[in-house]
């Protein structure tokens, strides 16, 4: 009996062994971080200014006659295609002249027909025919400014975008050229900035930026730069408007932002120039060592740094980071050493 009791537990043994073999093991998923790519930079050159995010265009989106709205079908926020219904008025009206113009355009088609038996046989006056031919072109006149008042009362979309400001709701009675909403085209955004006169000339169109929205943890290279030729009389400041590719269409129209201008990067050698690193990204270890996170091949790897100079919302590095190094920004809280990490 004891034999048999030992030869159950072991083969339940070898069976729960046998188990564990057959089991893979699950491939661990890889942190996502934001990284940046470490590169000189001249400080002198660099100034920081508070933007606010712009859409690209607004149009403004109104009926061309009045009456009662019925119906709005758009909400705040909302995407629209070019089109597309938006808001429609009350039909009643409209569709009452219509039919009384369509009518009166069967009436002179009527009264045009036979005055054209009496025409043909010079039985009528030509003043009385030339008569005949106006009533019917006025009637079809009429009609037809009769079809477009009746597709008028409803309001389509005149380009693709997204719903900024609702003005109006149903009941309301719409004027004409009275927005109902607007639509902005948020694809590509505008960061628009204040530079002080002095130093509006040494901005150009290609000058480098760097943006940073809190609002979505985030940082974006800007593009073209338009500026303003017309100083404000009270501050005397000019309006520049940074270009941004809206990828997501995570930026939005009010959203406060730091921009970081590099006016001075042009005709610098790299050793007159330093690394700088955001100030967010230095950590400090238990024995009070500065270090930064790097990805390398795939893995967070710790690096230790000597910082010097801060500006902005930026630190200098004066060892211990080399251009190109891929520099961890965002994510790093979770990180440890030899965490396999994508961006």
């Amino acid at each position: 009996m004891g034999y048999i009791k030992n030869t159950v537990i072991i083969m339940g043994i070898c069976g729960l062994f046998a188990g564990c073999k057959g089991k893979k093991e699950q491939p661990k998923e890889k942190l996502k971080v934001t990284t940046e790519e470490v590169r000189f930079s001249n400080l002198s050159g660099q100034k920081e200014y508070v933007g606010k995010v712009e859409e690209a265009s607004s149009t403004a989106v109104s009926f061309t006659g009045t009456g009662a709205i019925k119906r709005i079908y758009i909400t705040e926020g909302q995407h629209v295609t070019k089109g597309q219904l938006i808001a429609e008025l009350d039909k009643t009206q409209a569709q009452n002249l219509l039919a009384t113009a369509q009518a009166q355009l069967r009436q002179a088609n009527d009264a045009y027909a036979r005055m054209k038996q009496l025409h043909d046989s010079n039985s009528l006056p030509e003043i009385k025919w030339v008569e005949i031919q106006s009533q019917v072109d006025q009637a079809t006149s009429q009609m037809e400014l009769a079809k477009k008042n009746l597709a008028d009362c409803e309001l389509k979309a005149p380009v693709n975008g997204i719903i900024g400001t609702k003005h109006m709701n149903s009941g309301e009675t719409a004027l004409p050229s009275e927005p109902v909403c607007n639509i902005l085209d948020i694809s590509t955004i505008k960061i628009c900035i204040n530079i002080p006169e002095k130093e509006i000339a040494g901005i150009t169109p290609n000058t480098p930026s760097e943006i940073e929205v809190e609002a979505i943890n985030e940082h974006f290279n800007g593009g073209h730069i338009e500026k303003g030729i017309q100083a404000d009389m009270m501050t005397h400041t000019y309006d520049i408007r940074i270009h941004v590719a809206n990828k997501g269409e995570k930026l939005l129209p009010g959203m406060v932002c730091k921009v970081t201008l590099h006016t001075g990067n042009e005709g610098h050698e790299k050793g007159n120039q330093v690394i700088t690193v955001p100030i967010r990204s230095i950590q400090r270890s238990a024995d009070n060592r500065l270090f930064v996170w790097l990805m390398q091949d795939g893995k967070a790897h710790r690096q230790y740094v000597m910082t010097g100079e801060t500006i902005g919302n930026r630190i200098e590095i004066v060892s211990g980071l080399k251009e190109n190094d891929r520099l961890i920004i965002s994510g790093y809280q979770k990180v440890s050493e030899g965490t396999e990490v994508v961006s």
